[in-house]
């Protein structure tokens, strides 16, 4: 098995349809409804394959908007999305970049309790966090 995508309800479709694919380089692969429900939804890609799917849904109410990874580590369910970068240096460069798009910092970019792996935390526009890692060994 591998990771397909990972759905993230947001308030505004079409705001968040715009933050991802500028913030993110994601292309809409489809747009669709559920009909009767209320639901509808986009589905984003990145050139490397990995999607991230938006959901709207009129009625949905607010869940957790964590301060950062200890607070969203604390409350059962999603915590965040994370996103590998090939450096350590990049950490801090697409941290910078992100912010600059509009994200809110929730951790700059400090050493990863992984060895010799450096990671920073930011929040997209509607609260929900984004995690940036270096993986190389």
């Amino acid at each position: 098995m591998r990771l397909d995508h990972i759905g993230i309800s947001v308030p505004d479709l079409e705001a968040a349809s715009r933050w991802y694919r500028a913030a993110l380089h994601l292309t809409e692969e489809r747009a669709f409804s559920v009909p009767g429900t209320g639901l509808r939804g986009l589905m984003l890609r990145h050139a490397t394959g990995y999607r991230i799917e938006l959901l709207h849904r009129p009625d949905a109410v607010p869940g957790l908007v964590a301060d950062g990874p200890l607070e969203a580590a604390g409350t059962l369910g999603y915590g965040h999305l994370c996103l590998s970068v090939d450096t350590a240096a990049e950490v801090d460069t697409e941290f910078t970049r992100l912010v600059a798009a509009g994200a809110a910092v929730r951790m700059r970019p400090c050493p990863a309790p992984r060895p010799d792996a450096r990671m920073a935390f930011v929040a997209d526009p509607f609260g929900n966090l984004i995690e940036l890692i270096n993986r190389t060994p």
